[in-house]
């Protein structure tokens, strides 16, 4: 490392990524690549971000000993390349959910941890992923719960200081921190009850009404449009439209092409 005319001193490393360096992301990334190879041997499918690594795996109701089996053998070889490349998989940090049907569910309900990475894993209500809430029956109602009361509160505190701030202002705080927040992921309530998305729907024309200091019951639909605001569902559905042109045009990313 240099600054200025000051150099750090030279050490050799054989294994991980230098901390603090400007490739260092990308060069994790590419020294953790390697670990999916470890998992597709097992059948299992996976999905890594950063120092973020999901298993997924298939089960049948009648035959849950058997993907149980696997997923441990997994996450025990997964461990055991950790281990063998200077890194430690943390089981306090690990997470395991079921998913699936009420049926479903029902079936493995008597199943209350699952063995990964030698460790027996209590099994999750919900998990939490890149800020998405994931719950076992992907109705998303408590993400979009949290989310609802998140953007109340800051609501709530905008419209306290709404009569000191000049409209554009009032815009930029209500996008950065009301309408950025019911935008981000909501692409995964496309095929969640509509109640759900109605939740949105309700900050929305509330933060749009506090924004422009329109009456409690004025029309939301032209308070929408003189913001430039399209309501969630249909932001749902231009944003899936979006992203299916760009993977059409671009093949990227290769798992949703």
């Amino acid at each position: 490392m240099k600054l200025g005319h000051h150099r750090s001193s030279e050490t050799t490393q054989e294994v991980g990524v230098p901390q603090r360096s400007v490739v260092g992301p990308l060069l994790f990334a590419v020294y953790c690549s390697p670990v999916a190879d470890v998992i597709a041997s097992h059948s299992v499918r996976c999905h890594q971000y950063a120092d973020d690594t999901q298993l997924h795996l298939a089960m049948r109701v009648d035959n849950t000993a058997a993907g149980l089996s696997i997923y441990a053998a997994c996450t025990t070889d997964v461990k055991q390349w950790y281990m063998q490349n200077g890194l430690q998989l943390n089981p306090d940090k690990s997470e395991a959910l079921f998913m699936g049907t009420a049926t479903q569910l029902r079936a493995v309900s008597s199943l209350k941890s699952i063995s990964v990475a030698d460790v027996d894993l209590p099994v999750a209500d919900s998990m939490r992923v890149l800020g998405v809430t994931l719950d076992r029956c992907l109705t998303f109602d408590n993400r979009e719960s949290a989310v609802a009361r998140s953007c109340n509160y800051h609501a709530r505190a905008i419209h306290h200081i709404r009569h000191l701030l000049a409209l554009d202002l009032t815009q930029t705080l209500a996008c950065s921190l009301i309408f950025y927040e019911i935008d981000y992921c909501n692409s995964v309530l496309h095929s969640a009850p509509s109640s759900t998305s109605q939740k949105l729907q309700r900050v929305q024309n509330n933060a749009a009404r506090i924004v422009l200091q329109a009456p409690r019951r004025s029309d939301v639909n032209s308070l929408l449009q003189t913001l430039q605001l399209l309501p969630v569902e249909k932001r749902i559905n231009y944003k899936l439209a979006v992203l299916t042109f760009k993977n059409q045009q671009t093949s990227s990313p290769q798992y949703l092409n």
